[in-house]
């Protein structure tokens, strides 16, 4: 069944013709950024089964974890959609809220917890690690 996702305004859709991977809520500095001080929730795909439409505009960084990023978000409405790690171009995390159906898959691992603020609420149900776990192969 594929899965589809988008902004907000609906310029940029995404269509995916694969089940995630894997899913993660990420509380380091940059994913704070991109979720307005909160964590963010990104779920991992192959890249090859993604189809997007509309415009999208990236942003280039680096990640706690050193890894080189690029970020992608809608040029129109600002909505964060997706993260590609450069030394894994084969996966794409797209963020959870930006899906249709964001109950699709929860997450599976808190990382980042030591870049949380004191506030941050932390599901005692998930795995917690301080930093970068392992990549997904």
């Amino acid at each position: 069944m594929p899965h589809s996702a988008g902004c907000l305004c609906g310029a940029v859709r995404i269509t995916i013709d694969a089940d995630p991977i894997a899913a993660r809520m990420c509380w380091c500095r940059l994913c704070q950024y991109l979720g307005g001080g909160s964590a963010t929730v990104n779920v991992c795909f192959p890249t090859d089964h993604i189809v997007t439409t509309g415009d999208v505009r990236w942003h280039d960084s680096v990640a706690d974890s050193g890894n080189a990023m690029k970020r992608g978000f809608c040029p129109n409405c600002g909505t964060p959609l997706f993260s590609l790690a450069e030394s894994r171009p084969h996966l794409t995390f797209i963020r959870a809220g930006a899906l249709d159906d964001p109950s699709l898959i929860g997450p599976q691992a808190v990382i980042w917890t030591d870049a949380a603020p004191d506030w941050a609420h932390h599901d005692p149900d998930l795995p917690h690690y301080p930093a970068q776990i392992p990549p997904i192969a």
